[in-house]
């Protein structure tokens, strides 16, 4: 069964809105291609997206459920997620300039910065956010399930953000 035109503009508007406001995923992809050229980028925004299909196996698991239940669970979620984000800014100042340098004319190792992208989104509080608050609000309790229409959008509106 189809999900209603009211619910599906009100869940896609929404979506857009959050999709606006750049987050800790598209800081490091932004970042990254600077830092580190064209490659970097796109080996961190395949990072970012196996983040995001974490979230999905998540959600669809009904391990995001367990998560929105706990407050305890969620913080510690989002706490890891800025501790690491901090740990990257520190490890970048800290680093030699000449280093820096190498780092930005090759050196960078993609399988790294793969790794990290995959971090940084999967524990990003705004993807977690999206798929523990948000998309939940459309899901229908008599059916026990997300639609599919649903599913689709929140991961293409969770990638792009």
């Amino acid at each position: 069964m189809l999900i209603s035109h009211s619910s599906l503009l009100l869940f896609a508007g929404g979506a857009a809105v959050l999709l606006v406001i750049p987050g800790p995923a598209v800081t490091y992809v932004v970042s990254r291609s600077i830092g580190h050229g064209r490659a970097a980028g796109l080996v961190s925004v395949l990072g970012i997206v196996l983040g995001t299909l974490g979230h999905v196996v998540a959600a669809a698991l009904g391990i995001s459920a367990v998560l929105a239940s706990s407050a305890l669970a969620f913080q510690f979620v989002k706490y890891l997620g800025a501790a690491y984000l901090i740990y990257l800014g520190i490890k970048t100042l800290r680093t030699k300039d000449h280093q820096l340098l190498a780092t930005v004319a090759g050196e960078a190792r993609l399988a790294r910065i793969f790794g990290q992208g995959f971090l940084v989104n999967l524990l990003n509080p705004k993807t977690a956010l999206f798929f523990l608050a948000f998309l939940p609000q459309f899901v229908d309790p008599a059916r026990g399930h997300v639609t599919l229409q649903i599913l689709q959008l929140g991961t293409l509106f969770a990638l792009m953000g």
